[in-house]
């Protein structure tokens, strides 16, 4: 199927590994010009049809930085894609995560999309339309335990930002809707420092147990594998074309069976 991205201007935000690489690969795959915005850009260069851009999106300037950079090299911003997010697993539960804990999860995991979206907004208010798509987590709705709670809680509000935008602006042609992954195969669970890392070394065990442990703990996935970053990004192309123009405040979770319930 063609999703009619071929000449789109996309912005990518959290761009240089994991499922942000995989979304600025498929989009520009799909035809899309593609500018990518990231702290590191090492992973981006090279790539055909896609700018990279350093940049720091935590900071307040950084999102509109990003945008702004797409309107100065082509006019436009057709899509927006919400993806820069990080998680640090709070292991002491609720009592041992600080306010600036929380503070940091919602600079990275909401504040950087509501920022993003506000420059988008405006530039697709001016072209008539477009489509934003907000990578979420099944964290936003499923917490099994303390060591997610900062992300979840920020996830949360994310969701929720983007359900009041569907409603605000699609009488303007935009139409705005989140993915929401369970455990992808990325750094962020598999890499140095990832969940499994960080669990195996405050229980005791090695990566591969704490990983499986922690995978049987919130019930396990259907299909039996992590989602891959490929599978996520095919999503989000699909979400940010025209073909699913009436699509809007809608959140598709992909997590290979993880939540059993609706």
């Amino acid at each position: 199927m063609d999703l009619a991205l071929d000449g789109k201007v996309a912005v990518v935000t959290g761009a240089s590994k994991g499922i942000g690489l995989a979304i600025t690969r498929t989009l520009a795959g799909e035809g899309a010009l593609v500018v990518a915005g990231a702290r590191g850009t090492d992973t981006l260069d090279g790539l055909e049809r896609v700018t990279a851009v350093p940049v720091d999106l935590a900071a307040p300037d950084g999102p509109a930085q990003l945008v702004g950079r797409a309107l100065q090299e082509h006019g436009r911003v057709d899509v927006l894609v919400n993806n820069v997010g990080a998680v640090r697993l709070r292991v002491d539960g609720f009592l041992g995560t600080s306010d600036e804990e929380f503070e940091w999860a919602m600079r990275l995991n909401f504040f950087s999309a509501l920022r993003a979206t506000r420059a988008a907004v405006t530039a697709m208010l001016e072209t008539g339309g477009g489509a934003i798509v907000n990578v979420a987590s099944v964290n936003a709705f499923f917490q099994p335990d303390a060591g997610t709670i900062d992300y979840g809680a920020a996830k949360a509000a994310l969701l929720n930002l983007s359900k009041s935008l569907a409603q605000e602006f699609g009488p303007k042609g935009i139409h705005v809707n989140c993915v929401s992954p369970g455990p992808v195969a990325t750094e962020l669970w598999l890499g140095e420092h990832g969940v499994a890392e960080t669990v195996a070394a405050a229980t005791g065990v090695d990566a591969d147990t704490a990983r499986a442990t922690v995978i049987a703990g919130i019930g396990g996935f259907a299909t039996g594998r992590f989602t891959t970053p490929d599978e996520v990004a095919t999503l989000v192309a699909i979400l940010a074309s025209q073909r699913t123009a009436n699509v809007t405040g809608a959140n598709y979770v992909i997590d290979g069976g993880l939540i059993k319930t609706t």
